[in-house]
């Protein structure tokens, strides 16, 4: 093994979240660093941001890392384990720097700044917003007396959370106080370094609903200092985004857009009132015309980096290690701001953990479960089950009026991510119907509804020794752009062999699928998997059909309108699913549920425009057209070094499968449509 370099600084990155990138971003600029290696329990997003900065080595945890002799650890992970993680890093003799907020309590940062005299070791904390240009170039102002006395400031902040990706609840769901301890942290030391000492802290707090995995999103602090008073409002509804910082003066008014980077001065000008408003306008109006232009071309160019306060707090943490010297902001600046949150968020928390209990409430036996019962598929199931007179469980994320007047159901609010609410909704609920799945958003969204619930769903089906799982998977897990159009499509046709050139959708559902049928094989689970083709029916008119994109507000139709859809009506695809619950013969078996008529895709867009009228604009372009059009978004992405919605490879996989051999399900399911398309289609259009 190389022995390390004893000239440089050798620095372990604890967690590989998105924050870690501005952190390792920072000290690869310093000759004087070396990142000895990355630790997360995630090993893939470790590997991933290894891979991404040319950094050799990582590990689950940190101990792992202690042959490489780092003389510093940055702990870039939730709050929640800052206090374990600073004390194992300590114990190696290691300086610390934290992520704000120090610590979830008050004893938690106590006893990791008693561990750092003890161990000798710095201990900061990247109060980070304190480094923004911005925001530094205000302070200069007001420290100077150029808006006269500082009175007052106020701080206007919207944000928004990357969605929970499923497993035990994080902080972030779990904890009432998370939105304000993790943003809250950042306005209370703005504050303090405008206003002074920071005497007073009042906090109001509601829950709008918008995100119910972010209880409390609408937040507003008032605080009284040694100089003034302070107000920080934060919201996670309110939108456009912003983030700006108001300071109010004897003699003028700070504005700062830390978005726009751009920090305004309104002085009170010699000469009338009305004329001194008027000027200030102009001169903001002028200003703003060259410099938010001017800042985009700078970040666009990299000279303008990116969360530059958390680039910098890394940066200057690396040169006191270094150095020996005091850490910008240290722990005893962070145990302050600690002990003003800790009384202000008790009661959310205590709320929110009250509200998280009360879900777990004993229920009565029911006949079925049904996840996914606020969609299209999953509304309709319960119907029809409610219709038979059976007792429906739903597990949903918000509560839903219709099933709340209902004594025949039971509803559970959570999330499919979440194995403890899984688990509590699939005990002694007789036949599970697995409807839920992601439909849209971010690759998180898509993770945690359709990867980790159908695990969970799985894991709590064994468990709890369910009679039979139905599972609705989808066609997208086949092979769309190499299949040969020529050959029929049944059961054993080929999986898509790139899903990660599919999306995420197409990715978590395919996977998805393979964690069923591995239960169905290895682990004995009595399931069924049917995977419907398009389903449509009365409330789907605006559903786009297959080959056929909505982009720009029109739908565009890709490719010759001859080529046939694989449908299935509503009411069809709910006698499937409900023969698969009943019938023996289905258990451990996998089934397409396609209408064997065919309809080309033209005429099934005449009857939606017949339906929606001048609503619908419809444009066909030929497939070449558009896989250029995929080229040139490619390189966009290249460029951009992002992900983009439109590859080649996309554009090819927009042909609709056809020729479907449905043998299996008419044979074994006993399941024929007994609408069929174009009854369904009447029902759906209009004759």
């Amino acid at each position: 093994m190389t022995p390390p370099d004893s000239s440089k600084l050798r620095v372990a990155i604890v967690g590989a979240g998105y924050v870690a990138g501005h952190h390792i971003a920072a000290l690869k600029r310093l000759n004087h660093v070396d990142i000895v290696g990355i630790c997360d329990p995630n090993t893939a997003a470790a590997q991933a941001l290894a891979s991404r900065f040319g950094i050799a080595r990582i590990a689950a945890g940190l101990p792992e890392l202690a042959d490489a002799a780092p003389d510093a650890a940055y702990i870039l992970t939730p709050p929640a384990s800052h206090r374990a993680l600073a004390m194992q890093a300590l114990d190696m003799g290691c300086h610390v720097l934290v992520e704000k907020p120090m610590a979830d309590s008050v004893a938690d940062c106590e006893a990791m700044l008693a561990k750092a005299r003890s161990a000798k070791r710095l201990l900061g904390v990247n109060h980070s917003d304190l480094f923004d240009p911005v925001l530094m170039r205000a302070l200069d102002a007001a420290r100077s007396g150029r808006i006269g006395e500082v009175v007052s400031v106020d701080i206007i902040r919207n944000s928004e959370y990357p969605p929970y990706a499923g497993g035990p609840l994080p902080s972030s769901v779990s904890q009432g106080s998370y939105p304000f301890r993790d943003l809250g942290v950042h306005g209370l030391y703005t504050l303090e370094a405008f206003l002074g000492a920071v005497s007073e802290v009042r906090v109001d707090y509601q829950s709008r609903g918008t995100d119910p995995n972010v209880h409390f999103d609408e937040w507003q602090a008032h605080v009284q200092a040694e100089q003034g008073l302070g107000r920080l409002l934060l919201s996670w509804n309110a939108r456009p985004m912003e983030n700006r910082l108001f300071v109010r003066g004897t003699r003028g008014i700070i504005e700062v857009d830390r978005f726009l980077q751009t920090c305004r001065i309104q002085r009170v000008l010699p000469g009338p009132k009305f004329i001194g408003i008027v000027v200030n306008a102009v001169t903001r109006a002028a200003r703003d015309l060259f410099q938010v232009p001017w800042n985009v071309l700078r970040f666009a160019t990299g000279q303008l980096k990116p969360s530059p306060g958390i680039q910098r707090g890394a940066i200057e943490f690396a040169h006191a290690a270094r150095d020996g010297a005091a850490p910008p902001f240290d722990a005893e600046d962070a145990l302050r701001i600690a002990r003003l949150l800790d009384p202000v968020c008790a009661a959310p928390d205590r709320q929110r953990l009250e509200m998280l209990e009360a879900r777990y409430a004993a229920l009565q036996p029911a006949d079925a479960l049904v996840t996914g019962a606020a969609g299209f598929v999953g509304r309709a199931l319960v119907k029809r089950l409610r219709a038979s007179g059976q007792t429906v469980r739903v597990l949903v994320r918000r509560p839903l009026a219709a099933y709340l007047e209902d004594p025949g159901i039971q509803m559970v609010i959570g999330d499919l991510g979440d194995p403890r609410i899984v688990r509590h909704a699939v005990t002694d609920a007789g036949i599970v119907y697995h409807v839920g799945a992601a439909m849209r958003g971010g690759p998180r969204d898509f993770e945690a509804g359709t990867t980790w619930g159908t695990r969970n769903i799985v894991d709590a089906c064994l468990a709890c020794a369910t009679p039979r799982l139905v599972y609705v998977s989808s066609l997208s897990v086949l092979d769309h752009a190499g299949r040969d159009p020529s050959r029929t499509v049944n059961e054993a046709s080929a999986f898509e062999p790139h899903p990660q050139l599919r999306g995420a959708y197409t990715q978590t559902k395919l996977a998805a699928e393979q964690v069923v049928s591995a239960a169905i094989r290895e682990q004995g689970l009595p399931a069924v998997i049917i995977r419907p083709g398009q389903i449509f029916g009365p409330g789907a008119e605006h559903v786009t059909p297959n080959g056929t994109i909505a982009l720009a507000g029109r739908w565009v139709a890709v490719g010759s309108g001859t080529q046939t859809l694989p449908l299935v009506y509503l009411d069809d695809l709910i006698d499937a699913l409900l023969q698969a619950a009943r019938l023996p013969a289905a258990a451990g078996q996998l089934f397409n549920v396609v209408d064997p008529d065919e309809i080309a895709q033209q005429r099934y867009l005449q009857r939606c425009k017949a339906r929606l009228g001048d609503e619908l604009r419809i444009v066909r372009v030929p497939v070449w057209m558009f896989l250029c059009l995929g080229f040139g978004v490619e390189l966009l992405g290249k460029l951009l070094r992002r992900d983009v919605p439109l590859t080649r490879y996309r554009v090819r996989s927009l042909r609709p499968l056809a020729n479907f051999d449905t043998s299996a399900a008419r044979d074994t399911l006993d399941w024929s449509p007994k609408v069929g398309v174009e009854r369904g289609m009447d029902l759906t259009f209009g004759q």
